[in-house]
């Protein structure tokens, strides 16, 4: 008996902060235009918690109050719900697929568009950057990332990295495929480092909302392998028939995991290779 009327507690008390985060989730909604209600709970439940650990608060109730009457609080949170920034080259592997997929997709193109979707900071866009300059492709290359909302993309323009960590990313870059010296391609000053102007320049920054913004442009390759996996199954069915009408035919989407069958417009696509979660639109 005690342990089902524990179990009934615990119950009940999970009922309760999941209506706590609906009503969070709402708030941000209806007062600052960031809609996560289509996110992937789980997630977002593990996110929220964090940012409570850190705030020492016990409720999502009491986070929701911050978020409506404490300057800053919602900012906070909504970076927690975001993309986690990602250091540069972070993913080895996956910048040496970019390499063999992105080189060989868009150098027949004349001026190749890029989307970086729900871009993971300066770190994911500036190792897209130098991998596409040493196929020979940035030059005539525009690389458009996308960050959720306007706060982040004031950041991103302005950021730099620790020019002490260079070294020690030599050996992710080199292990991508790269040959050069890292430290080559940024301009140190004060202990921070810069990717250079005319690589830095093939970067436009935008902010663009997933969950309500249409399509934009036409691109010849799309990349989304960070954001896709927090979003809930309906969100996802939307993002990827966006993705369907803003990529072009032959162009190149790369996600965060394999495309299952049931997925919007899978059967458009080809799988590339031996690059897991790469595909060709052909259809």
């Amino acid at each position: 008996m005690a342990a089902l009327t524990a179990f009934a507690a615990f119950a009940a008390s999970l009922a309760v902060e999941e209506l706590e985060i609906d009503l969070l989730l709402e708030a941000l909604s209806q007062r600052h235009g960031f809609d996560f209600r289509d996110y992937d709970r789980q997630v977002v439940r593990k996110k929220l918690l964090a940012v409570m650990a850190a705030r020492e608060l016990k409720t999502v109730s009491a986070l929701q109050e911050r978020v409506l009457h404490e300057p800053g609080a919602a900012s906070n949170v909504l970076r927690a719900l975001c993309v986690a920034p990602a250091a540069l080259f972070d993913n080895p592997d996956w910048a040496r697929q970019a390499r063999e997929v992105l080189g060989a997709a868009l150098r027949p193109v004349a001026v190749p568009r890029v989307w970086l979707v729900e871009c993971a900071g300066v770190g994911e866009a500036w190792t897209l950057a130098i991998v596409l300059h040493e196929e020979g492709l940035l030059a005539r290359t525009e690389i458009f990332a996308t960050v959720a909302n306007d706060e982040l993309l004031a950041e991103v323009r302005e950021a730099s990295i620790d020019a002490f960590a260079l070294p020690a990313l030599q050996e992710q870059y080199a292990a991508s495929g790269g040959t050069a010296a890292l430290s080559d391609y940024f301009e140190l000053k004060d202990g921070r480092a810069v990717l250079l102007p005319r690589l830095r320049s093939r970067i436009t920054w935008a902010q663009y909302n997933l969950v309500t913004d249409a399509s934009f442009n036409e691109f010849q390759a799309i990349v989304c392998c960070r954001a896709l996996a927090d979003f809930g199954p309906m969100l996802r069915q939307r993002v990827l028939r966006l993705f369907f009408e803003s990529l072009s035919r032959f162009g190149v989407l790369a996600t965060d995991r394999e495309l299952a069958a049931s997925d919007a417009h899978a059967a458009a696509y080809q799988p590339l290779g031996d690059a897991p979660a790469w595909y060709k639109r052909v259809g």
